[in-house]
């Protein structure tokens, strides 16, 4: 109900900064104006994840974590003020994602899952999430896991809410854009050699990935 709300109050708003931001992209690089990837949703079932384009034509397809130096100018200013993320309003009304929501995941990472992150697919990935309010790109995974972990098991209305607000500060002020942990270090938990786990889950964890087709 809060996501449909929503989209009704916005649809219209937001749709004509996606057509001013697509003349952007147009007159910088030429089409396409939209990016399509497939990402893990509510119970392992993959998607398509729509976003406008920020990145050359010239560069790799876009990841979790894009090389900055293939950003453009006009994708600089998308990714700054979130823009790029608007058109996953269709998947939210598609029932794909919701407005909250863990950030959804490739499907090479998702199969890497371990029996504790398998707890993100309990609920649909957001456009946003707590995770996104509380450190953004500057959080390394382990952190990210942790915040979408205890919305997935406290998920409410109010914390919805709250989740939103903070979204709209958090994009306005900029915290947190910097500092993706694309070329960090392992974390303290890889570093102990708990990588084995993440890379290579257990037969039941994967067993319960295999039916959603992740391929």
């Amino acid at each position: 109900m809060l996501d449909w709300t929503v989209l009704c109050l916005i649809a219209i708003p937001a749709l004509v900064v996606v057509a001013v931001a697509g003349v952007a992209i147009l007159c910088e690089d030429g089409r396409p104006v939209f990016f399509r990837q497939v990402r893990i949703g509510l119970r392992g079932r993959p998607f398509r994840m729509l976003k406008l384009r920020t990145m050359s034509t010239c560069a790799a397809p876009e990841s979790e974590v894009p090389d900055a130096a293939w950003i453009t100018r006009v994708g600089r200013i998308l990714r700054r003020l979130s823009v790029d993320e608007l058109p996953q309003l269709i998947n939210v009304a598609r029932g794909e994602m919701s407005l909250v929501g863990p950030r959804p995941h490739l499907p090479e990472r998702a199969q890497g899952y371990g029996s504790r992150e398998l707890g993100r697919l309990a609920v649909l990935p957001g456009l946003t999430g707590w995770a996104q309010t509380v450190g953004r790109n500057s959080l390394d995974w382990d952190r990210r896991t942790d915040h979408d972990l205890m919305y997935s098991v406290t998920q409410s209305l109010r914390l919805d809410l709250l989740i939103l607000l903070r979204s709209c500060w958090v994009v306005v002020s900029g915290d947190g854009l910097n500092g993706h942990p694309r070329h960090a270090k392992a974390s303290a938990r890889m570093r102990r050699g708990d990588a084995l786990h993440e890379h290579r889950p257990r037969q039941a964890d994967r067993a319960r990935l295999e039916p959603t087709n992740l391929q």
